[in-house]
């Protein structure tokens, strides 16, 4: 056996591991095998998410990552990973400027570190086209989902999201229906799946069923995707308070191309994980 050094870190409730390459490389484990252990709530330190920064083969940003999602699954991209991320690199010094670039499965990603601690990061635009998604269908459509009916809003942030605005409560919408919808045929690497509830045009309540992980107390890049499917629907601002299960985060899309997300992100503990 061998211990690794974790730090573990939170942003809004989506919590994350956070291992140096080195560190890993002790757990002697393949790195989706090493996340499911790792992520574990009871016999890891639970979280949502294994990140581990990579500071070589950034290949044109400034360092990149690797993600994996509670189940050993890859993700593209996770703007309450990426705030984490960008705080946890920035005080360890493998970064030394508030604004950088990162090589994600999503493209390259510039996260900002403000002056209140929180984190900015430009998300890039979202991705509509149906093929990108991917998403076997054109624009928004309604599907049956056992004894309900949806219209669905598929967007894409460099990851698949299945966005549903409702009069509903939205935790019992995401706890009944996400894990259908999640694998639902429309979408081939399966999606992320938001339920909206409209409180004015600037605030929206939000909960998650995310793809790999089940309900989170917050996604960063569904934020993102709902506020998308509210502006196209003419239901939200272009600037929207977005309260997730783990706290709040805002979402700006002034420009109609690149989105950004602004949030807090905290640290837990650092510990050893005992890895074998």
């Amino acid at each position: 056996m061998s211990t690794v050094k974790v730090t573990k870190m939170q942003g809004c409730g989506n919590d994350f591991a956070i291992v140096d390459y080195d560190e890993y490389k002790k757990s002697g484990l393949e790195i989706s095998e090493f996340a499911k252990k790792i992520c574990d709530r009871n016999f890891g330190i639970g979280a949502d998410g294994l990140i581990i920064p990579k500071t070589d083969n950034a290949e044109g940003a400034d360092i990149s990552w690797y993600f994996y999602n509670s189940d050993g699954s890859t993700a593209q991209m996770c703007g309450n990973g990426m705030r984490c991320f960008a705080k946890y690199v920035t005080d360890k010094g493998l970064i030394n400027k508030k604004v950088f670039s990162v090589k994600t499965g999503a493209g390259i990603i510039s996260p900002e570190i403000l002056a209140d601690g929180n984190v900015r990061v430009n998300m890039s635009s979202p991705i509509l086209e149906p093929e990108k998604i991917p998403f076997r269908g054109e624009g928004k459509r309604v599907v049956k989902v056992s004894d309900r009916e949806f219209e669905i809003n598929p967007v894409s942030m460099g990851n698949p999201h299945c966005v549903i605005f409702t009069d509903d409560d939205v935790y019992e919408m995401a706890k009944t229906y996400g894990p259908y919808l999640e694998k639902h045929e429309l979408f081939p690497e399966k999606t992320n799946v938001e339920f909206i509830k409209i409180k004015s045009k600037s605030e929206i309540d939000f909960c998650v069923y995310e793809r790999g992980c089940g309900i989170t107390l917050a996604c960063g890049t569904g934020a993102c995707a709902s506020v998308v499917a509210g502006v196209m629907n003419n239901l939200t601002d272009t600037v929207v308070k977005v309260n997730l299960l783990g706290g709040s985060v805002t979402v700006d899309w002034s420009t109609k191309k690149d989105i950004f997300l602004i949030g807090p992100a905290e640290y837990v503990y650092t510990a050893e994980y005992i890895a074998g």
